[in-house]
């Protein structure tokens, strides 16, 4: 019989690109299926592969080396502890289980816990990069004990994508129990992000100036060569190209304009909130996936309720195109310096000790948010490993600034316009809120003291106050 390096479980087209791409890199797989006939057609599909087909868990368990390394890729959630308890009856002490699903980090808290106390090896694998990048190298995010990363880690490095610039592999251990997953879970917020910023440009592209997707295409493929160059702007271009070959018309224009989430961003916001952490550009893409999903409300209040102050736009046409494409920039800086904020404090908060200079850098290539100014993230963080946020590095705030009039203009145009720039206006709040000397907040500490004896501090003395305000 033969001996598999390592074994994946859960068939469906990532668990089968991550198969390939292990076989590739030379590493021998077996392979199970809660369903028999998926993991039979597979294997058929690819004669002359080193795959361990097993038609029972017990057979799986049977082919793997000891010590044995089996990778979980089934959906988040109950399936996942339904397979470690399938497992675990026939493992031996000191194998390893990789959960490399979009699992909420809580979970595999608790499953690292538990798995550890009975003498397991658990990792939390994050995996970025849709299904191309299973087969040709994702970017692979893995938590769990440093020493159980050393057994795996030539493996993950040989599949995991490679960045163009120096041709390190886009994995790294990130910290222990549930930090891999955790950094997933930002990753997938900032995608959240990003991809509601590109869709807001494009929708004042479109509604301000009557652009028409050929020729958005023409514009995004352009961006896409400077400093935006990017996998979804590269992605957003090809979608704009797409002919319906049934209707003649661009397919974009044909679908249904209701936007729907697994909850990764959703996690990132609400463990946002439990942490301090501010992430308004996150936020704003999860609420604007909610209410895209109300669409049957949004055709009535159409009819009833006004648009903006001006009707039209009338200033020069390719002055707001480029201001968009300054604004975008701008916006994604924000966004990615909230969510790199957010992991520092999430950091600190769980003990991860995450080093946010290499976490950049495995962003740089393979995942969904990969992009050349990655780069640039990146050598903030060498040039300053404890920089508390991207807005004050040197570089990456002066590209903000030198942005900063087109990103109020693109944000008032759109505002007088009316048309919805949740995104656009939420990454300039966060910058104008963290530029602030002062906010307003000492009014609304006063009004906690005043209707509820909160108390307060002062600028002009130390100590906690409270006062009879009426």
């Amino acid at each position: 019989m033969t001996t598999a390096n390592i074994g994946l479980i859960g068939l469906a087209v990532m668990g089968q690109n991550l198969v390939l791409n292990l076989e590739r890199n030379g590493f021998t797989v077996a392979v199970y299926n809660r369903t028999t006939a998926t993991m039979q057609e597979f294997v058929k599909a690819h004669p002359g592969k080193k795959l361990v087909p097993a038609v029972t868990v017990e057979d799986f368990v049977a082919s793997l080396e000891r010590p044995r390394r089996i990778l979980i890729m089934v959906k988040a959630g109950a399936a996942v502890d339904a397979v470690i308890d399938e497992l675990t009856p026939l493992l031996e002490q000191g194998d390893l289980i990789m959960d490399g699903g979009n699992s909420y980090f809580p979970d595999t808290e608790r499953r690292s816990e538990q798995l550890t106390a009975k003498g397991f090896n658990f990792m939390g694998v994050g995996v970025s990069g849709g299904e191309e990048g299973a087969l040709w190298g994702p970017s692979i995010m893995p938590g769990g004990s440093k020493e159980t990363w050393t057994t795996v880690q030539p493996m993950l490095e040989a599949i995991a994508a490679k960045a163009p610039e120096d041709g390190k592999p886009c994995v790294v251990y990130l910290g222990p129990r549930g930090a891999g997953h955790y950094v997933k879970m930002v990753h997938n917020g900032i995608e959240y992000g990003d991809m509601q910023l590109i869709a807001e440009a494009y929708d004042i592209l479109q509604r301000a100036l009557g652009l028409q997707p050929a020729e958005l295409a023409e514009i995004f493929g352009e961006w896409n060569k400077g400093e935006l160059d990017s996998f979804l702007i590269e992605i957003t271009a090809k979608i704009f190209r797409r002919i319906d070959e049934e209707t003649g018309q661009p397919l974009v224009n044909l679908v249904l304009d209701t936007a729907a989430q697994k909850g990764t961003g959703k996690w990132t916001s609400q463990d946002a909130f439990n942490i301090g952490a501010p992430i308004p550009t996150i936020n704003s893409a999860v609420v604007g996936r909610i209410i895209s999903s109300m669409k049957a409300e949004r055709v009535e209040a159409a009819k009833v309720l006004p648009a903006g102050a001006e009707d039209s736009y009338t200033g020069d046409r390719q002055a707001l195109i480029d201001a968009v494409r300054d604004a975008l920039y701008a916006s994604k800086i924000s966004a990615y310096a909230q969510g790199m904020a957010m992991l520092r404090i999430a950091s600190n908060e769980y003990k991860y000790d995450l080093k946010l200079g290499e976490v950049a850098a495995i962003w740089r290539a393979g995942c969904i948010i990969r992009a050349r100014f990655l780069n640039l993230i990146t050598a903030a963080f060498v040039r300053d490993g404890e920089l508390p946020n991207l807005l004050l590095d040197k570089d990456l705030g002066q590209a903000v600034s030198e942005r900063l009039p087109a990103w109020r203009h693109v944000v008032q145009t759109a505002t007088a316009l009316g048309i919805p720039i949740p995104a656009f206006s939420g990454s300039l709040a966060y910058y104008d809120s963290y530029r602030s000397e002062r906010l307003p907040a000492n009014l609304i500490q006063a009004q906690r003291d005043l209707f509820g004896a909160h108390t307060y501090q002062r600028t002009d003395r130390e100590g906690t106050f409270h006062s009879q305000w009426e």
